[in-house]
């Protein structure tokens, strides 16, 4: 049986995260899966991002964007194209909490798209985020933050390896490779922005905690917490009973 390949994003400060959106997608699966982290480190070893990132006041910054760099996947999450060249592929970020089958994600894919997104509109907000990161504002936020490639798309041959290490990220990030009609639109239940997306939302689809969550010292608690550490508690009784 043909498995489905899901990428998730990784950063070593933010294991905790990458531990739990793992456990809550692979547990709900009806489908044989091939989840694997994306790695920045890997990525340059495979000589396909080698864009330079710099350190400014503490964090991550580039120069090319003249903009910090919340996470290492921030821009990795491009180079699924070059790892995967044909198939349907789901990229999610790490600090996400999947709540459905993710084989209903996937059943949503259409071919004649070469991405397809929740298409949020917001362009202002609050002015940090997790790990007390500056937020930044661009066409298309979030948009990247859970994403089905339809890897070998023709319209993905325009996303080369200088644009990959030389565009500024808001233009990777708003898909600047892709035409409008190139890029399909999710329901909203599958990236939803706990703390940022109108309304109660419904335990179904992935929450995406993009403000931060319980896994970051000092973290201020949400009422949409819950969710997230009763995955954990039973991720963690899970893997007791696996050892």
């Amino acid at each position: 049986m043909k498995y489905k390949s899901i990428f998730i994003g990784f950063d070593e400060r933010e294991r905790g995260a990458y531990n739990v959106a793992r456990a809550s997608i692979e547990s709900r699966s009806t489908v044989p899966l091939h989840v694997q982290s994306i790695k920045l480190s890997k990525l340059k070893k495979l000589g396909i991002l080698n864009r330079p990132i710099e350190q400014k006041d503490g964090k991550m910054w580039c120069p090319i964007s003249q903009a910090p760099v919340a996470t290492e996947f921030a821009f990795s999450r491009f180079g699924i194209p070059f790892l995967q060249r044909e198939g349907w592929a789901l990229f999610v970020d790490c600090d996400i909490l999947c709540l459905s089958d993710i084989k209903e994600l996937f059943d949503l894919a259409d071919d004649k798209y070469a991405v397809m997104v929740v298409k949020h509109k917001h362009d202002s907000g609050v002015a940090t985020k997790m790990d007390a990161q500056a937020q930044v504002y661009y066409s298309r936020k979030n948009w990247s933050s859970v994403m089905l490639f339809n890897c070998g798309h023709p319209a993905h041959q325009k996303l080369t390896k200088e644009a990959l290490n030389t565009w500024p990220g808001r233009d990777l990030h708003a898909f600047k490779w892709l035409s409008d009609e190139e890029i399909g639109a999710l329901p909203t239940h599958w990236n939803w922005l706990v703390n940022v997306t109108p309304g109660i939302p419904e335990r179904k689809g992935i929450w995406h905690y993009t403000l931060g969550g319980p896994w970051f010292p000092n973290w201020k608690p949400t009422v949409l917490d819950d969710a997230w550490l009763a995955a954990d508690k039973a991720r963690l009784a899970f893997a007791a009973t696996e050892a």
